[in-house]
């Protein structure tokens, strides 16, 4: 599939300046949310090991707790600490011969995990030596590094502060 020509991306636009306009409140007007946050996202692996090695080795998530998946006998179901109270959750499930996942409407794009500045540049100087892939800084984001774990989910370390984006606050 081809990218929206130019007349299609001024309707695009357009159209997310009508949305903003109709839902987006300040925040003087907008309701406190009914969340604390997300406990944790649970995703799925293929190899646990491996999927430690990448997330606790590599990019210093602790992993705090492996148990089996209450759910599914044999699966595991395990967690990373990614600060701030949240943590990221994997399960693999063996024997169910599942494939990899394919991005498509309806599963994660990527997950964004904030990381304060200091430990995002030891973070840099880490993938590049051990020479992992990464995107980034690119078109003027030097905020954020985008790579892929293991099983290709799309992992964005950001440098920014936690509802930080596009260069403002969203919550003041």
């Amino acid at each position: 599939m081809a990218p929206p020509d130019e007349q299609e991306l001024a309707r695009l636009a357009e159209r997310r300046r009508e949305l903003s306009k109709r839902y987006v409140r300040p925040l003087a007007d907008r309701p406190a949310s009914n969340g604390r946050g997300i406990h944790h996202a649970a995703l799925i692996c293929s190899d646990v090991e491996q999927t430690i090695q990448f997330y606790d080795g590599l990019l210093g998530f602790p992993l705090v707790e492996m148990t089996e998946n209450r759910d599914y006998p044999g699966s595991s179901h395990f967690f990373f600490d990614l600060g701030n109270q949240t943590l990221l959750g994997f399960f693999d499930f063996p024997g169910l011969g599942l494939q990899p996942a394919e991005e498509r409407i309806g599963t994660v794009q990527h997950i964004a995990i904030a990381v304060p500045p200091d430990r995002h540049a030891t973070l840099k100087a880490k993938l590049d030596a051990e020479g992992v892939p990464y995107d980034g800084p690119q078109r003027g984001i030097v905020e954020s590094l985008y790579l892929r774990d293991p099983d290709g989910i799309g992992i964005e370390l950001l440098s920014d502060e936690l509802m930080f984006f596009g260069g403002k606050y969203l919550d003041r």
